[in-house]
């Protein structure tokens, strides 16, 4: 593992300092990305580096290669796994419920830009991004029952009927099918669905328009969008008064009222 989680070993990290975006790559292309041991434990530090770096205001999440990612690697991790004990096992899949939960609880927005294939553990990653923005290439399939496994793996279960509702996900889960993009994002999986050689320009966009807008807002929008799947209408309500009026004392606040007032764009900080 790298000392420093914004300078990974496995795979890419650049932060653009002009526009605050920090764009990862998962970088072994010849393996259609495929997750290892190291980079499930890297990819989950440095989602928790990024939630504190200085000067990052949002991340954009991609694949080199034909893939976004194909899930766990079959000979650095599924071949390796009948040599252990069930609590070597818990303890693996701990850690991949552990990066999901860094990347839902990361207060920068997260853009995945899918650039091709997205499956199994790849799949679940997409779905805990805050947007999707797909190439018509990016197929996606949760694919753990077809290999023996339950398809509520690293928060699959949780996160998948809120995107697409409960029948579509149960449908998605229990048969680990792939569909493609343009049913993706018919379902409400996938955000938005672009020519592929236009994917990062769009993701990009995204990012750098998300980076551009109230850090403190968009940080308490996803908190609470996450956190109110939970809760009862009035204990929501309870919730969001209170940080509105917290929102209501924040400087970029301010900034949007002297913004129209003067008739210009807003730089929010």
């Amino acid at each position: 593992m790298s000392p420093d989680p914004l300078h990974p070993k496995s795979f890419l990290c650049e932060v653009d300092d002009a526009t605050g975006v920090a764009r990862v790559t998962l970088n072994r292309p010849d393996r259609l990305n495929a997750l290892t041991f190291e980079v499930y434990e890297e990819l989950r530090e440095t989602f928790l580096a990024l939630d504190k770096a200085a000067g990052v205001r949002s991340v954009l999440l991609t694949g080199s290669g034909r893939a976004f990612c194909s899930g766990g690697d079959v000979e650095d991790i599924i071949g390796r796994l009948f040599e252990r004990s069930y609590q070597e096992l818990l303890d693996f899949t701990r850690i991949t419920g552990a990066l999901i939960q860094s990347i839902l609880r990361c207060r920068r927005p997260v853009i995945a830009a899918l650039n091709g294939t997205v499956a199994g553990a790849g799949a679940v990653i997409a779905s805990a991004c805050d947007i999707r923005i797909a190439s018509e290439k990016a197929k996606i399939a949760f694919l753990f029952t077809k290999v023996g496994l339950s398809g509520a793996d690293m928060g699959a279960s949780w996160l998948l009927p809120r995107l697409v509702g409960l029948g579509r996900a149960m449908e998605l889960l229990m048969t680990g099918d792939f569909i493609d993009a343009k049913e993706a994002h018919r379902i409400g999986l996938y955000n938005r669905v672009v020519p592929n050689d236009a994917l990062l320009d769009e993701a990009k966009g995204w990012a750098e328009r998300l980076a551009q807008g109230p850090s403190f807002g968009l940080e308490v929008t996803k908190n609470l969008v996450l956190r109110e799947a939970a809760m009862d209408l009035e204990s929501a309500m309870a919730a969001e008064v209170e940080i509105q009026a917290a929102c209501m004392q924040d400087p970029n606040f301010r900034e949007s009222y002297d913004a129209f007032v003067e008739k210009r764009k807003p730089r929010f900080r």
